[in-house]
């Protein structure tokens, strides 16, 4: 038995930066991306994407002081619909308001490219997507615990769309439990493939269409040359590291907050104390535990050789964060 998402494995592990970008981020390999989302999206017919063209990821604020942004993907259709694809490998406190900041870029480009062209502007705005795959849980609320593609729009106090330009859709890979032997739709069949890519040693007999082939084709280390095995290599090792780090620190935390927990519960209740302590223990134990593995990973990163926007795109992370880390500011 392979070790899932190791090199000993045959295939690539999609939640690394590298097997993201090579799969959904490539020219020679924007079929697969244009599969996914029209799967995503349910279009079919004339209403399929048929073609797309990739953008620049490195997004700039109107000035030097503003925040960029840096996406893992983007890209626009032929009738100007924009995409920003996301892969999110953990929990990051206001993802939300991240992911509705990305968003601004994609919907303030459009009326520049108007000033631009010395025309006169209506306002008219084409649709942008800001699409999210999450190797994490939303919400640990049992409200939510069957629903993994949730998607959001702009309504009014009457529940009815406002405007249907602004889309964010988001991806919980956690709650997909499928086996081969139930997968019904044809993103049924992609999200499997994404969620067991590390771990399957061949493909699967339910995935027949032409898309999958080249799927695993792209994935299978085997026909990587010296220097792509080396990046997977790479990247691989800073993924590992990112999550034995969290789960170091939250263990670290959880014990540590009901010590404290504890401690407390004597004046206010033994049970009530030991759980407030733990969840204090979870957050601050996460906090903590990020920024220790970012500054390593950071440095460690740069060492190599790497750019600042290489390292954030690499570390999913905002790429002003990786520069306060070199600057020594945090």
């Amino acid at each position: 038995m392979c070790i899932p998402g190791t090199a000993r494995s045959r295939y690539i592990n999609f939640y690394t930066d590298f097997a993201f970008k090579k799969f959904f981020g490539t020219e020679a390999n924007k079929d697969l991306l244009i599969s996914f989302l029209n799967a995503l999206l349910e279009l079919d017919g004339d209403k399929a994407i048929a073609d797309l063209t990739y953008m620049n990821t490195e997004q700039l604020g109107f000035t030097n002081t503003e925040r960029r942004a840096v996406y893992d993907v983007y890209c626009m259709t032929i009738g100007g619909e924009r995409f920003i694809v996301e892969m999110q490998k953990a929990k990051q406190d206001n993802f939300r308001d991240r992911a509705l900041y990305y968003s601004s870029f994609a919907v303030q480009e459009q009326g520049q490219k108007g000033r631009e062209n010395s025309q006169p502007w209506d306002y008219r705005l084409s649709p942008v997507y800001v699409i999210g795959i999450l190797d994490f849980l939303m919400d640990d609320t049992s409200e939510r615990s069957g629903h993994m593609i949730t998607k959001v729009q702009l309504k009014d106090d009457l529940n009815e769309v406002f405007n249907s330009n602004l889309n964010f859709i988001f991806i919980e890979m956690p709650k997909f439990r499928k086996r081969e032997t139930e997968l019904e739709t044809f993103m049924d069949k992609w999200l499997y493939a994404i969620k067991n890519l590390g771990r399957l040693e061949g493909r699967p007999s339910g995935l027949t269409e032409a898309v999958f082939k080249k799927f695993f084709e792209v994935a299978e280390i085997a026909a990587f040359s010296e220097t792509e095995r080396y990046d997977y290599e790479e990247n691989l090792k800073n993924y590992n590291d990112w999550f034995s780090v969290m789960n170091t620190a939250k263990n670290e935390g959880i014990a540590e907050g009901r010590a404290e927990g504890l401690a407390e519960g004597r004046a206010e209740g033994l049970a009530e104390g030991e759980a407030i302590g733990i969840e204090k223990g979870r957050a601050e134990g996460r906090m903590e535990g990020e920024l220790a593995m970012l500054t390593k990973l950071v440095l460690a990163n740069k060492g190599k050789g790497k750019t600042s926007s290489e390292i954030a795109d690499m570390l999913d992370v905002d790429i002003d964060l990786v520069e306060d880390i070199l600057n020594g500011k945090r």
